[in-house]
């Protein structure tokens, strides 16, 4: 297993260098087929959690990927490894851009789906994964997704998504989360997967997850079903403070308020313009206003339960795999072995 690391008092934390790999490494996946990864370097991280989200269908005004590439570009996030496209896309609907490069040279960008590492001072370094949605052979992608997560030892993988609902722009987005976990739905306050039906990547990843015995919450965003198009600075808001809420990673969501409401004050603007809509968009409103939230916990509960969880499943994981007898011992509330 990965090594073990635990928080210090003083905030001081030991990394050991990442090495550098330079190879297209690959190997088999639980589906039987061989994996389709290329890594740059083997990073070494802190408690890592993997955060995906994709294109398409399950990111309505593009809420979940930019929500990702929001944190991409708040930290000093560098590209550790990429699944490669060619198994996964019909280039004939997803076709590659030629462009030409700023030494004049002309190149073919391909659909990307890239993983990137965030380092911080936090406990959880991050992993987070983004792209177009595959189109192909999505238990071999999933199997990439499950490599990824193992190989950079993630502790739980948390997936984004937004979706179109009946729900008015002018008031806050809804996130809901739900896990399959039982001991963890119960401890974060989130609901059981109870949806019958086609689906997507995302479902079907889960699958994976779940089969490969790595913990995985789902958190999604409604978006107002009349105004779907990208970007939603508002939805994507939603996700990152609910990420932080359960996390206790920062995301610097405050930091798109003035998004949020230039993008709010647009919307009511076309509104405006159409007298059905107003009428429409008022009965929403009611709507929303008549519903009484539940009574979740408290951010910092949230966290607390997150970090107790993932403490536990570290004790089962290291005294499940330990070579020897060493007990699972309690440090002040840490566990290690």
């Amino acid at each position: 297993p990965p090594p073990f690391f635990f928080q210090a008092e003083d905030g001081i934390r030991a990394r050991s260098p990442s090495r550098g790999l330079g190879d297209v490494y690959r190997r088999q996946g639980n589906s039987g087929a061989m994996t389709e990864v290329t890594w740059d370097e083997a990073p070494s991280l802190q408690n890592p959690l993997l955060v995906v989200a994709f294109e398409g269908w399950f990111d309505a005004g593009e809420c979940a990927t930019g929500a990702i590439q929001w944190i991409v570009d708040q930290y000093e996030a560098r590209r550790v490894a990429k699944i490669d496209p060619e198994e996964f896309f019909d280039f004939q609907e997803n076709r590659p851009h030629v462009e030409i490069a700023d030494d004049g040279e002309r190149r073919i960008r391909w659909p990307s789906l890239d993983a990137h590492v965030i380092e911080n001072d936090y406990p959880h370094d991050l992993v987070l994964l983004s792209g177009q949605e595959p189109r192909m052979r999505w238990r071999t992608f999933c199997d990439s997704v499950v490599e990824i997560a193992r190989d950079t030892g993630c502790e739980m993988v948390v997936t984004l998504g937004a979706m179109v609902a009946g729900i008015p722009h002018s008031r806050p987005s809804e996130v809901k989360g739900s896990a399959a976990n039982a001991d963890l739905a119960h401890k974060l306050g989130l609901d059981r997967p109870s949806y019958q039906g086609p689906t997507g990547i995302i479902g079907t990843l889960h699958d994976a997850l779940d089969r490969a015995e790595l913990p995985v919450i789902s958190l999604r965003v409604g978006v107002p079903h009349y105004v779907a198009g990208p970007p939603n600075p508002k939805g994507t808001r939603a996700l990152l403070a609910e990420f932080e809420k359960v996390t206790g990673v920062p995301t610097g969501y405050r930091d798109l308020d003035h998004s949020v409401l230039e993008w709010e004050q647009r919307v009511s603007d076309a509104v405006e313009q159409d007298s059905e809509i107003i009428g429409y968009v008022r009965q929403l409103e009611e709507e929303a206003d008549r519903s009484v939230p539940g009574d979740l916990p408290s951010g910092d509960d949230l966290a607390a339960e997150f970090q107790k969880f993932l403490r536990d499943q570290r004790c089962l994981l290291y005294t499940s795999d330990a070579a020897d007898d060493t007990p699972c011992v309690d440090l002040g509330g840490r566990r290690m072995i």
